[in-house]
């Protein structure tokens, strides 16, 4: 009984080389090709009739200061001195009564 050839379609996109080169080592190890892994994807797109994970904005982290480039850090300490001029600021005694009257026992 002969086997019937697959018929496939091509797919052309574009990825960032850095994106594709740590999927490409990923997907190695787990013995999988990129082709395959592409598919893969697609039919659980079909399947769920929809993206097949949650897609959200990551959690906001505060801002560590250590983190930040020079021009980062003046874009931050510029918001923060755009609060005050706007008179969008809170006294410390402001701050202290609302902390005791949420965590005091």
């Amino acid at each position: 009984m002969p086997r019937e050839a697959t018929r496939t379609a091509n797919i052309y996109t574009r990825v960032d080389p850095e994106t594709k080169e740590q999927a490409e080592l990923i997907l190695s190890q787990l013995g999988i090709p990129m082709s395959n892994a592409v598919g893969m994807f697609l039919k659980q797109v079909v399947i769920h009739r929809g993206i097949p994970f949650d897609m959200k904005l990551p959690i906001s982290r505060p801002v560590v200061i250590g983190d930040l480039t020079k021009e980062q850090f003046d874009a931050q300490m510029q918001l923060g001195m755009d609060d005050i001029s706007a008179g969008r600021v809170i006294s410390a005694d402001e701050v202290e009564a609302e902390m005791r009257e949420l965590y005091s026992e």
